[in-house]
């Protein structure tokens, strides 16, 4: 079921872009990006502010010739998906739980709850795998925030997840369309990425818990 519906908004994304224009498209995109974890977006409609819209945009690159450049949308999605948690980590810095705690409902606070703990459990590499995770991409920031992470810290680390995601699958979603096992292999590729960053990570925190 979850691929029929990634594939079914996926070409729904493909066709706006008749509509819209090389120029609109890449706002929209962008736009809709940024806004699912800088204004929280994703936590009320997770699948067309995630993998979804970032695939179809890298399909729609491929299929509107010499109208939509592909390093342009990766780089912007790439740079609106870190933007967006910039914004996230600086609004739970500076206003708290009472921010997150206004947000009601079932999904938001199990949302919540599963990042606290990602977050406190792998701290710096919990900001790169969240990216991956669509529940984790919109509360993991606002939660960094809350737990006063080092700036320097969260900013290298969003800066990681935010360009492997959005402009790795904006080229997966790209190459798919003139090599279909990209398609397919995809979310391999960022399985492997998960993988081995949280390998590297439990790494580390076992050297800190020997350290300490």
């Amino acid at each position: 079921m979850p691929i029929v519906i990634h594939a079914s908004i996926s070409d729904q994304i493909a066709g706006w872009f008749p509509e819209l224009g090389p120029v609109l498209f890449y706002l929209v995109v962008w736009g809709l990006v940024f806004a699912g974890t800088g204004l929280f977006v994703g936590a009320f409609i997770p699948f067309i502010t995630g993998d979804s819209l970032v695939f179809a945009a890298g399909l729609v690159a491929a299929t509107a010739s010499n109208n939509l450049n592909i390093w342009v949308m990766a780089t912007g999605v790439g740079v609106s998906a870190w933007l967006g948690d910039q914004v996230g980590f600086t609004l739970g810095r500076h206003f708290g739980r009472p921010y997150l705690d206004k947000r009601k409902g079932r999904w938001v606070k199990t949302g919540i709850t599963k990042s606290e703990k990602l977050f406190k459990a792998w701290g710096w590499w919990a900001v790169v795998v969240a990216r991956f995770m669509p529940w984790a991409r919109v509360f993991v920031p606002v939660v960094a925030g809350i737990a006063k992470m080092n700036y320097y810290k969260f900013f290298s680390s969003n800066l990681v997840g935010a360009l492997a995601w959005g402009t790795g699958l904006t080229l997966c979603g790209y190459y798919s369309a003139s090599i279909p096992l990209v398609k397919n292999a995809s979310y391999l590729i960022a399985a492997i990425f998960i993988a081995g960053s949280l390998i590297a990570g439990l790494r580390v925190w076992l050297l800190n818990r020997r350290t300490s």
